[in-house]
């Protein structure tokens, strides 16, 4: 798929988008080899799926960009990439076109970002439902719009049946770091306050009912969200936020790890102070899984100079994602990159990286 400029529209009362047909080309209920093979279904299934959902042109090989924030003196370009490959592809709260665009969002504005592009490409599965299609590239345009983002270029691909598992997503984000802005977790300081946005767990015990592989019953949702809106409620508040990390794979335990050994210094939670749902807890001591490992993917940690905490969390519980914020630890002086927790029974416990995985095919 080649998506790049808006598309054209003709100067008549219709308003038709030109190189295109005012109805549905494409016929098939599922995805076949022939609409990975450079003709004329894999030309149907990019405008009919892609292009149209997300309003853009197929007919250049790259997407040309300008914005008025490039020119500001001092401002920087941000860039990320990842792949999404969860089971099963949709689930309570969202689905993989979601997570997709949620996931790269989030990887820009923690770095401080505005977040402006996004590429996506798609590896389909032979046999794929087209109506399943269809929902998933539904939903990346209306997390995009949501985010602010436009979805400008891409590629798509077809694997034989058995060669992936329905559909995988590659996203690779454009965003402009303001100039002033400078969020890294270099910068953490001891005495600096962690807050975390919301609950945790949610995305990790979300996926792990929609499997249906433990006769589980509830209604976690995932927290799959894009965070850009909270992130700049966050930085008008208190403008010298230190860092922040979206508590993905690996949980907040894994973010916090990652952070302490960049920073060179110790961080220190309260178990008492963290937000869990009552139906996340039972699922893990029923599946002797830790909380703190659980993904999240709408849920980011975040420290604070101690004399902007309070504006920070009011910003942040100002939000609808982040309704739930709560203050959970600090960073301390001592051993670098150790991460500990003050437990519920007053004792102390090391929080070691996530070693193997809790939770297979998540993200």
């Amino acid at each position: 798929m080649r998506c790049v400029l808006p598309i054209r529209r003709c100067t008549c009362s219709r308003g038709c988008k030109i190189g295109m047909s005012t109805r549905t080309r494409l016929r098939d209920s599922h995805v076949t080899l022939a609409h990975g093979g450079g003709g004329k279904a894999m030309r149907d299934l990019i405008e009919d799926v892609f292009a149209t959902a997300f309003n853009t042109d197929t007919t250049e090989d790259q997407a040309r960009l300008t914005d008025t924030a490039l020119a500001d003196p001092g401002a920087r370009l941000a860039f990320t990439t990842d792949s999404y490959v969860v089971h099963p592809v949709e689930f309570p709260g969202g689905d993989i076109g979601k997570l997709a665009v949620c996931g790269t969002v989030n990887d820009l504005v923690v770095g401080a970002a505005r977040p402006l592009w996004l590429s996506a490409s798609f590896i389909i599965e032979e046999g794929c439902e087209i109506d399943l299609l269809r929902r998933v590239v539904a939903s990346m345009r209306t997390e995009a719009d949501k985010a602010g983002v436009r979805i400008v270029t891409g590629d798509t691909k077809v694997v034989e049946r058995g060669s992936a598992d329905t559909v995988f997503i590659t996203t690779s984000g454009i965003g402009v770091i303001p100039p002033g802005r400078h969020m890294a977790a270099e910068t953490i300081r001891p005495g600096d306050v962690a807050i975390v946005s919301g609950v945790l767990g949610d995305h990790g015990a979300a996926i792990l009912i929609a499997r249906g592989d433990m006769a589980l019953s509830t209604d976690i949702r995932s927290d799959c969200a894009s965070l850009g809106h909270l992130i700049e409620a966050v930085l008008a508040a208190a403008p010298d936020t230190r860092a922040a990390r979206d508590a993905t794979r690996g949980g907040l335990a894994s973010a916090l790890n990652e952070m302490a050994a960049t920073a060179r210094c110790s961080i220190e939670i309260d178990e008492s102070a963290l937000p869990l749902r009552t139906e996340v807890k039972g699922m893990c001591e029923i599946l002797g899984f830790d909380p703190l490992y659980l993904a999240n993917e709408g849920t980011l940690v975040l420290f604070v100079p101690p004399d902007q905490a309070d504006a920070a969390l009011a910003a942040m519980q100002s939000q609808e994602t982040g309704r739930n914020a709560t203050i959970i630890g600090r960073a301390i002086s001592g051993t670098s990159g150790r991460v500990v927790m003050q437990t519920i029974f007053g004792g102390m416990r090391i929080v070691d990286m996530l070693v193997g995985e809790q939770l297979p095919r998540i993200c």
